[in-house]
């Protein structure tokens, strides 16, 4: 798919109007990426930039009046290679640099977040407690799939725990070879299954990455391609996720991906409240408040939710959940604002 050289041709070409001949240049301007994207058509049809930009010509040519027919001008010529390489190939696998150079401006992200009982944060901050017994997609788009297999946390209990994570990061031809990366309790690989730690032998393979902050606890995996960064944590019985999406790759998947966690939440029949059950004990969840208020002195969601998997699980490592989630978000979260949640 070409249409970087489209986007590209079409910003040289009305870098500099000025004067009274500005309306006209620009249009044949418009005309000539409109002709640069139709070429290109058959091999971009899933290329999210080729969609945008194909409905961005549209809108343009509207607002300026623009004739579809008319004069169109040649291609300017291309600067030479860096290094033997031009913009394609050197930053097509960089989502952040190809980003800004086709709009101008930074991409937007979203944080999602499972931990815990499990807690889902969403794309949207919506907070759920979940049941989810079983394999549940936590996302589920063109570019990655994530799912979560959740088992009792105790033996009887309504609470459940994620026990394994696989995380598929698909083929993208310019940049990286499919690459599926898993974990389960007490197995935090900091390498994906085919032992590799990158994306392959592709001229884009090193913007995937995986590497480990700390042995058997926490892994970061960074798919660069993508905008994409994704923490997976152990700590005690259970494993977290954490992802840092750029706002397009969050929204690219179609009508029949519809159940992904980190987009809709956890549906309604499998949601539970946090507020810790009588049979506990007043002692129990006093005695949890106070361990989880070292870790968490915000009594925000995370604090609700460190308090409910203490009480329900009896085991303090949960603290360490809570915090780990809490820490990524105060990283991953666009918004700094939105860090905590009260419910």
């Amino acid at each position: 798919c070409k249409i970087l050289r489209c986007n590209s041709e079409y910003v040289a070409a009305t870098l500099d109007l000025r004067g009274s001949g500005r309306a006209a240049a620009y249009c044949t301007a418009l005309r000539s990426y409109s002709h640069c994207t139709r070429k290109t058509a058959r091999t971009c049809r899933g290329d999210l930039a080729f969609h945008s930009a194909v409905q961005g010509i549209e809108d343009l040519m509207i607002q300026n009046n623009c004739s579809k027919e008319g004069p169109t001008s040649p291609p300017r010529p291309r600067p030479p290679a860096r290094n033997h390489r031009g913009f394609e190939s050197l930053d097509i696998c960089n989502y952040e640099k190809s980003f800004l150079y086709k709009h101008g401006q930074p991409p937007s992200y979203q944080h999602c977040a499972a931990f815990g009982d499990p807690h889902i944060r969403t794309f949207h901050d919506d907070f759920h407690t979940c049941r989810v017994e079983g394999s549940w997609p936590l996302l589920d788009n063109d570019y990655l799939f994530v799912q979560a297999t959740s088992s009792p946390v105790a033996k009887g209990s309504n609470a459940t725990v994620t026990s394994k994570l696989t995380i598929i990061f698909k083929n993208m031809k310019e940049c990286i070879d499919q690459k599926v990366y898993q974990a389960e309790l007490g197995n935090l690989p900091a390498a994906f299954e085919d032992g590799s730690v990158n994306g392959g032998e592709r001229p884009g393979g090193s913007s995937l990455l995986i590497r480990e902050l700390s042995p058997g606890r926490h892994v970061e995996i960074r798919a660069e391609y993508i905008g994409t960064t994704i923490a997976v944590r152990q700590a005690g019985r259970q494993l977290s996720f954490s992802i840092r999406a750029a706002e397009q790759v969050a929204r690219a998947f179609t009508e029949e991906q519809d159940l992904q966690l980190c987009v809709g939440g956890c549906p309604r029949s499998q949601r539970l409240s946090r507020s810790p059950g009588c049979q506990h004990g007043r002692g129990a969840v006093d005695a949890a408040r106070a361990l989880c208020k070292e870790l968490l002195p915000v009594e925000d969601v995370y604090f609700q939710s460190c308090v409910f998997d203490v009480v329900t699980s009896g085991d303090a490592n949960f603290t360490m959940a809570a915090h780990g989630a809490l820490e990524d978000a105060r990283v991953f979260l666009p918004d700094a604002e939105k860090l905590h949640i009260f419910q």
